[in-house]
């Protein structure tokens, strides 16, 4: 999406806090005992008692065999994204939890992602998402109105091969704004000035992707989940940005 004028970026603006809101109080309700589907309808009583709409609930893109059938993507450990909540995934102490939330307000789409342990966790994994976290704020401090998206890939990159971590390079970031997913698809890997350009009033979702061990990933048997195919923990952050000549502004703070 590209801004209009002030409407835009004030729907968005709100449309990013109700989001991070929610993601904030989900990410705290993660503990041991609990399952994946009670952290799903948490997310989506929040969403609606503000008056948005769970972007992902039923979003079936060209491809997907049926549409996706949760508010919130949660994946764990091994699973990298699009996670599908159930009764039966209880979180157990360690488990490493990826929450990916989207959201429409009057039309307005924001994505983001956050992950966190079950409990203390451990220092292989922090690691981990530590470096995710650490990427994602390298791709935002690269995205600059006039700048390609290749300068966003190789900021995120150059984060993960510093760390001995792997980028799954069939997903990444996307433009967003008056759908859940619009162009240009933002990879976490690339060349500086690489790519389409950036122009201004630009709203995109950045979102880095690593895992502890190989690259390669696979769908599981529901359709939707990726998995590593190593069996590697996998660590997923993202925000909602959009991108003005005076600066980068982030609509849905951790």
């Amino acid at each position: 999406m590209i801004l209009k004028d002030n409407n835009d970026l004030e729907q968005l603006r709100h449309a990013g806090k109700i989001l991070s809101d929610v993601l904030k109080v989900c990410a705290k309700a993660v503990h041991a005992g609990v399952t994946t589907a009670a952290l799903d309808l948490l997310a989506e009583d929040m969403i609606r008692a503000e008056g948005a709409i769970p972007s992902f609930l039923n979003y079936k893109p060209s491809g997907a065999a049926y549409p996706y059938p949760a508010a919130l993507c949660i994946s764990v450990n091994d699973e990298v994204v699009h996670g599908i909540p159930s009764e039966e995934h209880v979180l157990q102490d360690g488990d490493m939890v990826s929450l990916d939330l989207g959201l429409s307000y009057n039309g307005y789409f924001v994505d983001s992602a956050v992950t966190v342990f079950v409990g203390a966790g451990d220092a292989k994994g922090q690691k981990l998402m530590d470096a995710t976290r650490e990427a994602l704020s390298a791709g935002i401090a690269a995205t600059k109105v006039g700048g390609y998206v290749g300068d966003i890939g190789a900021a995120i990159e150059k984060v993960a091969k510093r760390k001995g971590l792997s980028v799954v390079e069939e997903l990444g970031g996307h433009a967003v704004g008056k759908h859940v997913h619009e162009k240009p698809f933002i990879a976490n890997f690339g060349r500086p000035g690489e790519g389409e350009r950036i122009p201004d009033g630009m709203v995109l979702a950045l979102e880095p992707i690593f895992t502890e061990g190989k690259k390669t990933v696979s769908v599981a048997e529901d359709q939707w989940t990726y998995i590593t195919r190593d069996g590697s923990r996998a660590a997923h952050f993202e925000q909602t940005l959009v991108v003005t000549k005076s600066g980068v502004e982030i609509l849905t703070p951790f």
